[in-house]
């Protein structure tokens, strides 16, 4: 409302909109996605390249740039995510690039596995969404699946689209069931960045700038289980009431770093003993990445909840989830509706997720994971041994893999080589001195020999 005149001001948007170049856009870049690839012009091609980084930087975030800017040291913004098959990527004009990143974990199979690609075709031809008021037989029947795959009694689950959902939602019914507000999480764990998720995670560079988070939070080094039982004790001793105990079996972004042997099994006898919930975090460490389906099956260990992602749509379809047991579960029975989504759970996801555990189970991709792993470290040892001053440390499990740098411009020269040979990595903006290798469970050992070939050539110019 204005002083003078009373009336409310409307400020006009007339300079923003213009739907006539709002279709066109969408039109163009449409049009491009139905063009068989052989016949895309190198115009069209220019045209994303520039386009693109125009993009980013006129509205969705120029810090992205120069991030990528920093790691590459290249002016060459034409490298444009485009096409992909198992573990090679091309850029739109038609560079090729080894994978060792697998996005993260979600390119568990492979980029565009044929089999869950395949299954979300047909889906798609069926019914991509449902109808929100009639049962989906698909995604009852995945929450089948999982519950048959989990370890110990784990029965009912939910499913939403990213892991920090999947995060969010297994804190509400730890509360919900526990009738508690506190957690436990590890130091430089890292859980999500939805508020809940966030207020988990043990680094100060995501938390600090959005303090306050959720109170009542406790962080404690990671594969120190008598911090958590001190935690507990103090909880206890003080009135403090603790929900659940969040942890990464292999803790991810932090860099592949293992826990001892005695760490879960101690962590399941110390939540029993004070009568607090265990949520193992697996959306990084699921469905086969470390050499087994699941992180925890490393140490026999039965959470009460766990949650998954990344992988668990096969890299097709935005997929995870959160699982209980039934005990647990029975005090979301009053009020289902206390925690849901729209597009969660929807059945092109499933079709997709149902697909990715056939593959994964009858390619075995878990044993793949812990073979090749055993093969890359076998290899990194020595690159090791011959290059000391470049390469501190090697870790992880199955394909869950860190390389260690004594300094963040060590780092950075390693990510930066490896980029200039075209081989993708982990992204170095928050931790230089840890580069992950996490790809594609169905990598070929062809691929990774050219990688580690590549790797070597980037130390050997690192000594000149």
């Amino acid at each position: 409302m204005t002083e003078e005149t009373g009336t409310t001001t409307h400020h006009s948007t007339a300079a923003a909109r213009n739907v006539s170049q709002a279709l066109n856009e969408a039109k163009r870049m449409v049009d491009l996605i139905e063009t068989a690839e052989a016949d895309i012009t190198m115009q069209d091609r220019e045209w994303v390249a520039a386009t693109t980084y125009q993009n980013f930087a006129n509205h969705i975030n120029k810090g992205f740039l120069e991030y990528r800017k920093s790691v590459t040291e290249t002016e060459d913004f034409a490298l444009t995510d485009w096409y992909g098959e198992g573990s090679m990527l091309r850029d739109v004009m038609g560079r090729e690039y080894i994978d060792m990143l697998g996005g993260f974990g979600l390119y568990s199979p492979g980029i565009r596995h044929p089999k869950i690609v395949a299954a979300a075709k047909a889906q798609l031809d069926r019914s991509p969404q449902y109808s929100q008021e009639m049962l989906d037989p698909l995604r009852a029947h995945l929450a089948k699946v999982i519950a048959k795959l989990t370890p110990g009694d784990i029965q009912y689950g939910f499913f939403a689209n990213s892991g920090t959902e999947a995060v969010e939602g297994a804190m509400k019914l730890a509360k919900l069931y526990t009738g508690k507000k506190g957690f436990i999480s590890t130091l430089n764990g890292f859980h999500g960045k939805t508020l809940g998720s966030l207020s988990l995670i043990g680094k100060a560079v995501y938390r600090e700038p959005l303090l306050p988070l959720l109170e009542g939070v406790h962080q404690v080094p990671f594969g120190d289980a008598a911090a958590v039982e001190q935690v507990l004790a103090n909880a206890k001793m003080v009135g403090d009431g603790i929900a659940a105990v969040v942890v990464e079996p292999i803790q991810g972004e932090a860099g592949a770093v293992v826990p001892p042997d005695d760490y879960w099994p101690r962590l399941r006898e110390i939540c029993d003993k004070y009568e607090v919930l265990l949520i193992a975090d697996e959306v990084q460490t699921g469905f086969g990445r470390t050499g087994k389906i699941f992180g925890v099956d490393h140490w026999n260990v039965a959470p009460d909840i766990m949650c998954f992602g990344k992988a668990l749509g096969g890299g097709v379809v935005a997929m995870s989830g959160f699982f209980s047991t039934a005990k647990i579960w029975k005090c979301m029975e009053p009020n289902p509706f206390m925690h849901t989504t729209t597009t969660g759970g929807n059945p092109l996801a499933c079709a997709a997720a149902l697909a990715q555990i056939t593959v994964l189970l009858e390619e075995d991709l878990a044993g793949q994971a812990a073979a090749k792993g055993e093969y890359i470290t076998s290899r990194m040892l020595t690159l090791k041994e011959k290059y000391p001053h470049i390469l501190q440390e090697f870790r992880g499990r199955g394909l869950l893999l860190a390389m260690i740098f004594p300094t963040d411009e060590i780092g950075y020269k390693v990510a930066s080589g490896l980029f200039s040979r075209n081989v993708l990595t982990a992204g170095t903006l928050n931790n230089a001195r840890s580069i992950r290798i996490e790809p594609a469970l169905t990598v070929s050992y062809d691929i990774l020999d050219e990688m580690l070939r590549r790797l070597e050539a980037t130390f050997a110019s690192m000594t000149v």
